[in-house]
């Protein structure tokens, strides 16, 4: 009983070690990658507590082994965005201004009733509420209600004659642009370009670049670490 009860704890505290190394995000908000390493390195750990005519180290090993691929993964995404696609997907908007996009409900294999069900999730009920909804990596949706369906706050009633937009799209990220959300927003280059001219950087020097409909930007330039 008492190898059981050390094994035990040996692989208790092992599996708490792999999940805070792998982060600390919620179960509802791992990616699917994430997920399946999570899966995967449970299993594991009940495999020497179950038999103890298993080496304890036929557990850990593939665990650690499992923790260690996860963490480098989770750098080569980081720096590579086509390959973070690969692995864990990409937002798809599936309401914008008011409009449900069929085209990518298909591509997402999301029905009417799963989609109104994340609406619902949302608090909201009636579809004609919603001015731009996306499902996030996780399956989540999330949405931006149309300004007259809005919790009333000092913006809205300054502005209340003004029409509901769409929330500002993300144009560049780590100095990588986006065309698509260029064109979302009905921007173009020379405009991307004013912008970056006046505060005297170039593409690759931005980590976040994001503007709405009425060309009001948000701009954050790469931290450069100091040497020596």
């Amino acid at each position: 009983m008492l190898i059981i009860f050390l094994r035990a704890l040996i692989l208790y505290f092992m599996v708490i070690f792999s999940v805070r190394l792998m982060g600390k995000r919620q179960i509802g908000e791992l990616q699917p990658s994430e997920l399946v390493i999570t899966i995967l390195v449970s299993n594991i750990a009940t495999l020497p507590i179950e038999d103890i005519n298993i080496p304890l180290a036929t557990g850990l090993i593939p665990m650690i082994s499992l923790v260690c691929f996860d963490v480098i993964m989770s750098i080569v995404t980081l720096k590579f965005k086509r390959i973070r696609r690969v692995v864990s997907g990409k937002p798809r908007i599936v309401v914008f201004n008011g409009e449900i996009d069929q085209k990518a409900l298909k591509q997402l294999r999301y029905s009417v009733d799963d989609m109104m069900e994340g609406l619902r999730e949302q608090g909201v009920f009636d579809i004609k509420e919603v001015q731009y909804a996306v499902v996030e990596t996780t399956g989540r949706i999330n949405i931006l209600q149309k300004k007259d369906y809005q919790p009333l706050t000092l913006d809205i009633v300054e502005n209340k004659n003004a029409a509901s937009q769409n929330p500002p799209q993300v144009i560049i990220e780590d100095g990588v642009v986006s065309q698509k959300a260029l064109d979302m927003l009905g921007l173009n280059e020379k405009w991307l370009n004013n912008i970056l001219n006046k505060n005297t950087v170039k593409p690759r020097d931005v980590f976040f670049l994001s503007s709405d409909e009425d060309k009001n930007y948000t701009l954050i330039k790469k931290c450069r670490q100091r040497e020596g």
